[in-house]
């Protein structure tokens, strides 16, 4: 198996996958192969990029990058799964696309210079199709991941948390729980008027109507005098 992957024969597939724009791709790859490999051993959490598709639109901020692409995440129906997940398959499907759209239209370019100015619609050309497959494919596997975060909601009801965001107000914030592992992230929101900043402990009180939100009251109120 490995003479043949060292073989002259493979030569124009190593060529393909480390040119533009399948290059892109191929490094996307070998990163998602990486991070998968350290999860199965326990070094990095499946929720390692945490992003929040509820934006808190009403803030006067100015929207971070992880908004943005939270926002885009939305657009194109690739939320309802870990963005790890999403991502993964969506660079899986444009490193395929990608290497067949290389293979086929190159040939055709004269010239590396045309060559890379080609390559460009290429890469996002690839990327926006594999968007919409990935949507699709992630479809059935939204009631799976409901399934088990319901499952974990179901027993943090009355757990301790720590606030992770800037402030948790009725609209806005997330806390982070502890499970023994790298940790819960959950969003959360307050009663009435109550904020809450960086750093101060909560209570969880309530999940609220959407599922994945918490109630929350500060550590001291709940606990009493």
């Amino acid at each position: 198996m490995f003479a043949i992957l060292l073989s002259e024969n493979m030569n124009p597939f190593y060529e393909n996958i480390s040119s533009f724009p399948t290059l892109l791709f191929t490094i996307l790859l070998v990163l998602c192969v990486l991070f998968w490999a350290g999860a199965e051993l326990g070094f990095v959490d499946l929720d390692f990029i945490d992003i929040d598709t509820d934006l808190d639109l009403n803030s006067e901020s100015t929207h971070t990058s992880p908004d943005v692409l939270a926002g885009l995440l939305l657009r194109l129906g690739l939320t309802g799964v870990p963005v790890t997940v999403s991502l993964s398959i969506l660079i899986l499907f444009g490193w395929f696309i990608c290497y067949y759209a290389v293979f086929l239209i190159n040939p055709l370019v004269p010239g590396r210079f045309l060559e890379i100015l080609v390559g460009i619609p290429i890469f996002f050309g690839s990327a926006y199709v594999a968007a919409l497959i990935t949507a699709q494919v992630i479809k059935p596997l939204r009631k799976l991941f409901g399934k088990a975060t319901y499952e974990t909601h179901t027993q943090l009801v009355g757990q301790t948390a720590v606030v992770r965001t800037s402030r948790v107000d009725a609209a806005f914030g997330e806390a982070t729980v502890e499970d023994g592992g790298a940790g819960l992230i959950l969003k959360v929101r307050a009663t009435g008027e109550d904020t809450f900043k960086r750093g101060d402990r909560v209570v969880l009180i309530e999940r609220m109507d959407d599922g994945n939100t918490f109630r929350v009251i500060s550590e001291d109120e709940f606990v009493g005098p």
